[in-house]
């Protein structure tokens, strides 16, 4: 991986639940850290539900390595979201981290 494929500034967020009063709790997402990353395109699939569609795009999404990545977090690029679903260490140096992602897409 060339450094200078790292083209995209994206956002770490992590999950928080608020208390919503009644028993309940609400998910928001707080930013961790920006990070820099390349973002690779795999899959794309459309449903439709009750008359309305719905897109769903899956990628690949390369960074520098770190400790403090997990699947419960999620990436953002201005207003797209990504889920992240899973993490790996490609070579296993700890050099970079790999992760699946899925974006959901709503016309």
């Amino acid at each position: 991986m060339r450094p200078g494929a790292l083209r995209h500034k994206l956002t770490l967020e992590a999950p928080a639940r608020a208390e919503d009063g009644g028993g309940g709790a609400e998910v928001t997402w707080s930013p961790v850290d920006e990070v820099w990353a390349e973002i690779r395109p795999r899959t794309g699939a459309e449903t439709v539900t009750a008359e309305k569609r719905a897109g769903r795009l899956s990628h690949t999404v390369t960074l520098r390595w770190r400790a403090d990545l997990a699947p419960t977090q999620r990436l953002r690029l201005g207003p797209r979201v990504l889920e992240i679903e899973a993490v790996t260490d490609p070579d296993g140096r700890r050099r970079w981290l790999q992760c699946r992602c899925t974006e959901r897409v709503n016309p």
